[in-house]
C-alpha cells in the first residue's frame, strides 16, 4: 500500500464531515432581532445550552448565532472522546479544597452517562461505544507518571478505575512497548459530527432559532452584534471556545491551540486481530506531548496530537488544513504504537483549535450585573465538559432570572473562576512554541534514556505553561 501522506485528503473541515457529509447551511440573520437568551456559537456548548434551557423553560425565546455552520469548530473536528477528564481540577482542589474537586469530578463522571442517555432519548445515532478510556505507558518515566495518575484518580473518588501491567494491557490493545495502563469505564467513543448534527436538529425541533453564516463581531451587555444586525437579549452567552480570540476585546482571553488528526483507511480483519482493540476503548498515552485515538465504527484508526501548536496572533486555520510535517509526525506515532500498520494508507488529515486559558482551567460563568455568560477553556476535554457547562449555564440563567435557585451545579468549583489574560505577541507565540518543543524533547529523551523520573525539560515546560 501507498504509505505516503500526499494522497490523503487534507482539510475539508474534518474526516467526520467527509464521512457523514457537510450540512445544508441554515439561513443567516436578516436584521435586528430580540430574544430572551442569545447564544453565540453553534458547537457543543452552545447547542447543549440551548437544549437544556429550552427543555427547562419552553417559553424562552432562544437564538443561536453561528459564524459558519453548527459544528464547524472543535465540535466537528475532535477525536470523539466522550470522557470524564476536566481541565484545572488540581488547581480547583488547591483553591477550594479536595472535596470541592471531588464533587467536580463526580459531576464529570455523571456527564458521560448523561450525554449517552440524551443521545439515546433524542434518537441521535452517533456511533457511541462505551468502551471506556485506556491510557498506556511505553517508557519507565511514563509508567511512573501513569501510576501516580491512577492513584490520584482514585483519591478523587474514581473507585472503578483499574490499573494494568503489560500483559493485561495487551489483552485490551496490543500497543508496542506498552508496560502498563490505566482504564476507566467513564468514557465512550463517538462520531463527533453525527452528535452535533443530531443535537442541532433536536434543538430546532424544540423551537430554538439557529442562524448560521452569521459571525458575531462583538458581544456587550444585552447585545450580540453581527454584520447583518444586532440581536438584543437580557442574556448573551459566549460559547465560542477556540474561536473566542476573534471577538472584539477577547484576543488574549483564551489561546486557540491547534490539535491535528489523521484517519487511516479501514483496516482488514487480520490487521484488527493483530492489534486487538475489541473493546473499542478510546486510547491515549502518558507522553508529555500526548496522543489520542479511537477505533471508528467503520474500522479505521483516527489518531491525533499537537502538530503546530499555535499560529501567531491567535489566528485559526482555513477549513482544517494541516501541514504535511504534522501528518508525518502523527503517522510516526501510529506506526510506533502499531508497527504492523507500517503500510497502511492515511486517507484524511485535518486540524482544529481548542480554547486554552492562561491557567489551563475550564470555567463557566454568568455575570449577574451584565447578563453576560460564558463557558469553555476545555483544553481538549470538551466533548463531555461542554455538556456539564451547558447544564450549569442553564441553572445560572434560571437562578438569575428567578426561575430557580442554587443547585449542585451552580456550586461547583469552576463556576465564576476568573483568570488573567495571555501575554501579548510575540511573547505568546514564543512561549507556546518553546513549550511544546520542550515537551517533545522531553519525550524523545525519555525514550532514549529509560529512567523512572520524568525529564526535567518537561517540568520546565510545565512552569512556563502555568500548569502548576
Amino acid at each position: 500500500m501507498n504509505s505516503s501522506a500526499s494522497s490523503a485528503v487534507n482539510g475539508g473541515v474534518s474526516f467526520w464531515y467527509a464521512d457523514d457529509g457537510l450540512p445544508a447551511v441554515r439561513e443567516p440573520l436578516t436584521g435586528d432581532a430580540s430574544a430572551d437568551v442569545v447564544i453565540v456559537g453553534g458547537g457543543y456548548t452552545g447547542l447543549w445550552t440551548a437544549y437544556y434551557l429550552k427543555k427547562a423553560a419552553p417559553f424562552l425565546r432562544i437564538t443561536v448565532l453561528e459564524q459558519k455552520f453548527c459544528g464547524y469548530g472543535a465540535s466537528g473536528r475532535n477525536g470523539g472522546w466522550l470522557y470524564n477528564g476536566i481541565a484545572g481540577r488540581d488547581r480547583y482542589a488547591r483553591l477550594h479544597g479536595h472535596e470541592a474537586a471531588v464533587r467536580l469530578q463526580k459531576a464529570m463522571n455523571d456527564t458521560v452517562a448523561e450525554v449517552v442517555a440524551v443521545a439515546r432519548a433524542e434518537g441521535i445515532d452517533a456511533d457511541i461505544e462505551q468502551g471506556g478510556v485506556l491510557e498506556v505507558a511505553t517508557t519507565p518515566a511514563q509508567l511512573a507518571r501513569l501510576k501516580a495518575f491512577h492513584a490520584q484518580e482514585l483519591a478523587y473518588g474514581e473507585t472503578d478505575r483499574e490499573l494494568y501491567g503489560a500483559r493485561r494491557t495487551a489483552e485490551r490493545i496490543r500497543v508496542a512497548d506498552a508496560v502498563g495502563s490505566t482504564w476507566t469505564p467513564h468514557g465512550a467513543r463517538l462520531h463527533p459530527v453525527k452528535l452535533v448534527k443530531g443535537l442541532a436538529a433536536a434543538v430546532e425541533a424544540l423551537g430554538v432559532t439557529i442562524h448560521e453564516s452569521t459571525p458575531v463581531t462583538e458581544i456587550r451587555p444585552k447585545h450580540a452584534v453581527t454584520p447583518y444586525g444586532t440581536v438584543r437579549a437580557p442574556y448573551v452567552l459566549r460559547c465560542t471556545e477556540g474561536f473566542t480570540a476573534a471577538l472584539k476585546g477577547q484576543r488574549r482571553t483564551w489561546l486557540p491551540m491547534n490539535s491535528s488528526m489523521i484517519a487511516t483507511e479501514p483496516l482488514t480483519g487480520e490487521q484488527w486481530a493483530a492489534i486487538g482493540w475489541a473493546g473499542r476503548e478510546t486510547l491515549g498515552d502518558l507522553a508529555h506531548a500526548y496522543m489520542y485515538a479511537q477505533r471508528t465504527a467503520d474500522g479505521r484508526i483516527a489518531l491525533g496530537g499537537r502538530g503546530v501548536p499555535y499560529r501567531f496572533g491567535s489566528r485559526t486555520d482555513n477549513d482544517g488544513r494541516t501541514q504535511e510535517a504534522t501528518v508525518a509526525a502523527l503517522r510516526d506515532i501510529l506506526t510506533r504504537f502499531f508497527p504492523s500498520l507500517a503500510g497502511v494508507r492515511i486517507e484524511h488529515a485535518w486540524s482544529g483549535v481548542l480554547g486554552v486559558p492562561r491557567d489551563w482551567c475550564a470555567t463557566v460563568t454568568l455575570d449577574r450585573s451584565t447578563g453576560l455568560g460564558w463557558a469553555g477553556g476545555y483544553v481538549g476535554s470538551g466533548v463531555a465538559t461542554a455538556n456539564l457547562a451547558a447544564r450549569t449555564l442553564r441553572d445560572l440563567v434560571r437562578q438569575d432570572s428567578g426561575q430557580g435557585g442554587r443547585t449542585e451545579l451552580t456550586e461547583l468549583a469552576w463556576v465564576g473562576h476568573r483568570v488573567r489574560k495571555w501575554e501579548p505577541e510575540p511573547l505568546r507565540w514564543l512561549g507556546v512554541q518553546g513549550m511544546y518543543a520542550t515537551y517533545r524533547a522531553a519525550d524523545r529523551r525519555e525514550r532514549r534514556y529509560p529512567d523512572t523520573r520524568s525529564s526535567r525539560l518537561a517540568r520546565l515546560a510545565d512552569r512556563v505553561a502555568g500548569r502548576h
